[in-house]
């Protein structure tokens, strides 16, 4: 069942790449949070991790924080998305953002996220302003005509209701272990 707009963000206990347990409650100091369903394995996160990186940059000193969450398990058919090969890739891609293991799926499950990336944006209320993609073409970045959660962040800091507050995901299928 999907997440819907207006809806306040589910707590959540996860371990991020810092070895460290993060809570939901450890960003209340934040004005706008960004959950985004990731991986390590996914060509549509790869490409994005960039601008998940930049937007960090660009939003950090107006009060935004990205949460990104790894919500594939590490099964036989996937090992780079194990913990071990997330805090690599944290590393190695210099993430200016939490990077939080959600192995169980419990989280995912439990907002209904079906892949990655998979944006979820909460105001300063924390309710859902913006549910989709990061961009219109997470797969290639010369064809992006749309950076949709950027225009999401620029139109909030504007005192601006989000004019699109919900696209399609485009990514890869959230590869749940039943």
């Amino acid at each position: 069942m999907a997440y819907e707009l207006g809806s306040s963000p589910i707590d959540f206990e996860l371990m991020g790449v810092d070895d460290k347990t993060h809570k939901l409650e450890d960003y209340n100091d934040k004005e706008y949070l960004a959950i985004i369903f990731s991986c390590n394995h996914c060509p549509y996160v790869v490409v994005s991790e960039r601008e998940f990186i930049q937007l960090q940059n660009d939003f950090g000193q107006e009060g935004f924080q990205i949460v990104a969450i790894n919500t594939n398990s590490a099964n036989p058919n996937y090992p780079g998305d194990s913990f071990d090969k997330m805090k690599l890739r944290s590393a190695e891609k210099s993430f200016n953002f939490p990077y939080l293991d959600d192995s169980t799926q419990e989280i995912s499950r439990r907002y209904g996220a079906g892949r990655t990336p998979e944006v979820y944006l909460y105001n300063k209320e924390r309710k859902l302003i913006y549910h989709g993609r990061i961009n219109d073409n997470p797969r290639e970045l010369a064809k992006i005509t749309r950076h949709d959660l950027r225009e999401a962040l620029n139109e909030l800091l504007d005192g601006k209701e989000i004019s699109i507050s919900k696209t399609p995901t485009l990514g890869c299928s959230i590869k749940f272990v039943d």
